[in-house]
């Protein structure tokens, strides 16, 4: 799978024409050694960024914005932007944050010139333009009510900034399951499915029921007293009778939509 998150130094399909090439004598052994034997993190004090992720596992690394300070973040941007990923995503980002963000990010020209916008539904703060679609098919993103969008506005923008097309499938709990069931030739297309859902967690359940594809069930903490922030939730969807459903954290919309585009990009067997 091509590293779609984050272009490093150098990434796989670079590695690998790199190697092609100093095979087919384009290219001097030591030049190659020169740009592949850059340090694998960089040691910022407070980070140690990991700027040869993209090498290892196809996706570069995707900074963790809550709990970090604004200027920590621009720091941790500035260095895996100064490794040469080209795009670069910082989630957990409340809106304060990421307006001081966007300030250090374009006043000191950490970027190299990339462009820095902010996801406010999805909490992201995001560095380059999206990639290229290059995925098998469709992501579907479905949640079950409008105050589940900030869980399913993260795993969507997380598999689009992944190289995976998405398709938003948003307001559809299972309290008016008539305009779940109007979206089944889109859940039929796709790849994978994230589905985002508090209160009972139920959508997951129904959803996989639709579907020939991996589901990937995402609690969140949308719910009245006895949903426990989220944990009733959680365990419906571990519990769910239908096959192929898979369960990420409460509120880990970003874990849900990684690997939904993980699922987009895998080989099948020939």
């Amino acid at each position: 799978m091509p590293c779609a998150i984050g272009v490093m130094a150098v990434e796989r399909q670079e590695l690998r024409d790199l190697m092609r090439a100093v095979a087919a004598g384009e290219v001097a052994v030591d030049d190659a050694v020169a740009k592949v034997g850059m340090a694998p993190f960089e040691d910022l004090g407070y980070a140690k960024p990991d700027v040869q992720r993209g090498v290892r596992t196809g996706v570069s690394e995707v900074i963790y914005g809550a709990g970090k300070t604004a200027r920590q973040i621009a720091g941790i941007v500035g260095s895996l932007v100064g490794a040469g990923q080209r795009r670069v995503i910082a989630t957990r980002v409340d809106e304060a944050k990421a307006r001081e963000c966007l300030e250090l990010l374009q006043s000191d020209d950490i970027c190299d010139g990339l462009p820095v916008t902010y996801s406010q539904d999805a909490r992201i703060v995001i560095v380059g333009e999206r990639p290229e679609v290059d995925g098998n098919g469709i992501v579907v993103v479905a949640c079950a009510g409008t105050s589940d969008l900030y869980c399913a506005e993260e795993a969507a923008v997380t598999a689009e900034m992944m190289g995976s097309e998405v398709v938003r499938v948003f307001d559809v709990g299972v309290a008016g399951i008539h305009r779940l069931l109007s979206y089944g030739e889109v859940f039929q297309r796709a790849s994978a499915v994230v589905a985002v859902a508090g209160m009972e967690g139920a959508l997951a359940s129904v959803i996989g029921g639709l579907c020939a594809c991996p589901v990937i069930a995402c609690p969140t903490s949308v719910g009245y007293g006895a949903s426990f922030g989220g944990l009733s939730a959680l365990l419906a969807m571990l519990n769910s009778c239908s096959s192929g459903t898979s369960v990420v954290n409460i509120d880990n919309g970003f874990g849900a939509g990684y690997q939904a585009s993980l699922i987009d990009h895998a080989r099948t067997k020939r």
